[in-house]
């Protein structure tokens, strides 16, 4: 796949407009995505009739038989070992919710091109029309002889926890949700730092999740098994805790392991003494709650483009402030986990990633900030050229050690 604009028209009127019309003003958005974002590219010449007797007939059909014979030869005779499938049925994309899979082509295009960029993957956006449970897993196991791996993006809580499980038990590749375990492993990241500069470790730590969703279940899972003291994480009905009585199963499931201080009521109320704020859901947070945080707290407030807490009133009372916008310091974008931690489970052909290989990518990231560690730096910008090699190494390195590796 290539991973440069295809834009065949270099200017941004249409064709079909009415004579007359007044023009649109340019928008930048528009003009880069005109015709698509990537395209296919051939990797092997074609250039005469010798060329095409190799790419494709008669050359192929030596491949075909060797592989119909020994099927694991797929991974050495086609791209297969290198590319994913970035699949979404459109009901969650970004802020925008539930826009269907047409309206997702973009988002999904550019996932794509950042598996490219950051970490040598292949990708190819795969926009479902059904938003079934059923169908979605039945489409996605019969397109799995194509793909090293799935990517599971903007696919809705809670559907999308059933998915994912399901995918992993009937499929040997790497089934991996990007909107949980993603923004899991680069948070862990920034909180081991934020802890270290304020010279803590995670058992230390008492966080709150605003928001139940894919992210913020994930994100609680996955800071309890990496040691973290205590996390309670709150719904728009206040925080999920054993006495509610109107929970679906995967919040009863996450009552059961979170919220060992036994709390009840409302987000702020959690907020009080809390060492950490992790939102992943809008909506605002009051100030007086913030301020209500234990001294040197952590505000990770990622709702994209308006943070549950503004950069300006987090950074009154909090020693690290994180978003999840690129325009200020400390960015928790996904972007720094996917790429190499596909990369590396592909590069040793892995059946499927762990949570350690999830905890080691989330270490790796940790460590590229190195001596560098300072309150507005706790994780590195995604154009940090050895976030991906680190992410990629270690990850290959888990999956070798935690019995998944096939190579």
């Amino acid at each position: 796949m290539a991973a440069e604009i295809v834009n065949p028209r270099s200017d941004s009127s249409t064709d079909n407009s009415a004579e007359g019309a007044p023009e649109e003003p340019f928008d930048p958005a528009f003009a880069l995505h005109r015709g698509g974002k990537m395209a296919i590219q051939a990797t092997v010449p074609v250039r005469d009739k010798d060329d095409l007797s190799l790419a494709y007939t008669p050359g192929v059909a030596k491949v075909c038989s060797a592989i119909a014979e020994q099927p694991e030869l797929v991974n050495d005779y086609t791209w297969k070992s290198n590319v994913v499938a970035v699949v979404t049925d459109g009901t969650a994309v970004l802020g925008l919710g539930d826009i269907g899979p047409e309206a997702s082509l973009p988002v999904m295009e550019g996932k794509a091109i950042l598996f490219k960029q950051f970490g040598g993957v292949d990708a190819v956006p795969i926009a479902l029309a059904t938003t079934d449970v059923e169908e979605i897993i039945e489409t996605v196991v019969r397109l799995a002889p194509s793909f090293g791996g799935v990517n599971l993006e903007d696919i809705s809580a809670p559907r999308c926890f059933e998915i994912e499980r399901r995918l992993q038990e009937e499929l040997d590749i790497p089934v991996f949700h990007d909107d949980q375990h993603g923004t899991a492993v680069v948070t862990l990241a920034a909180l081991r730092n934020a802890a270290k500069l304020t010279g803590r470790t995670l058992g230390d730590l008492r966080a709150v999740i605003s928001g139940a969703g894919a992210a913020g279940v994930a994100i609680a899972k996955f800071l309890l098994a990496a040691g973290l003291g205590d996390v309670a994480v709150a719904d728009r009905k206040g925080i999920v805790s054993r006495d509610r009585e109107d929970l679906t199963d995967v919040k009863r499931e996450l009552a059961e392991i979170t919220n060992r201080a036994g709390l009840s009521g409302s987000l702020e109320t959690a907020l009080a003494g809390a060492d950490v704020f992790i939102g992943v859901s809008g909506g605002t947070v009051p100030e007086p709650a913030v301020a209500s945080m234990a001294p040197d707290a952590f505000v990770f407030a990622m709702a994209n483009p308006n943070p549950e807490v503004h950069p300006d009133v987090a950074h009154k009372y909090a020693a690290v402030v994180a978003t999840g916008r690129s325009d200020y310091p400390n960015q928790i974008n996904n972007v720094l986990a996917f790429p190499g931690i596909f990369a590396g489970a592909l590069q040793v052909r892995a059946s499927r990633i762990t949570e350690g290989m999830k905890i080691a990518a989330a270490n790796a990231l940790a460590d590229v900030v190195g001596d560098a560690l300072a309150a507005d730096y706790v994780i590195p910008s995604p154009f940090d050229e050895r976030v991906a090699p680190a992410v990629t190494a270690a990850v290959a390195a888990a999956a070798r050690a935690e019995g998944v590796a096939r190579r």
